[in-house]
């Protein structure tokens, strides 16, 4: 691996890290737990269209995990892993088909980023009552998606020539 893909690695990891702390300073308050804009997904979708499949994996689950050890605790690192594996998978493929805009692959992305998450809640807390509590995250995971999804778009049509890589 060149040291310039292990210094690019290194700068989405803490680029990753600095967007999902800035976020927890962001008061978004509007009754509803658990949603938020995913603003560090930038560079998961960044990474996927520009590093590669493998390297936006990696950047992943590295934010994942130093975030959820740093801001978080054990159990919400848990659902994190949850939605955000769920979260890749569903973008990796989608990206894969040729089939969708980078628009598209963000929202499906934020979508089941949520969707994992109500999953791994429901097995946790034992309870099939919180599927109810989808449609909420469905709609905020739809327009969180959109505009991760446009920020990626454009940061990607401007910056990709610099970090090429595949």
């Amino acid at each position: 691996m060149s040291s310039k893909k292990v210094a690019t690695i290194g700068m989405m990891i803490a680029l990753a890290f600095v967007l999902n702390y800035v976020e927890t300073l962001i008061p978004i308050n509007i009754g509803i737990p658990g949603v938020k804009l995913g603003i560090s997904n930038i560079v998961v979708i960044f990474s996927l269209y520009t590093l590669g499949p493998a390297t936006a994996f990696f950047i992943a689950i590295i934010r994942i995990v130093l975030c959820g050890l740093t801001f978080g605790s054990i159990s919400s690192m848990i659902y994190s892993l949850a939605g955000g594996l769920l979260s890749y998978l569903v973008m990796f493929l989608l990206k894969k088909t040729n089939r969708f805009s980078i628009y598209g692959v963000s929202v499906a992305g934020g979508i089941s980023h949520n969707f994992g998450q109500i999953i791994m809640a429901i097995i946790i807390l034992q309870t099939k009552l919180l599927i109810y509590y989808y449609p909420v995250l469905l709609l905020s995971g739809s327009i969180a998606g959109v505009l991760i999804g446009m920020i990626s778009a454009l940061l990607v049509k401007r910056l990709k020539s610099v970090y090429i890589t595949e």
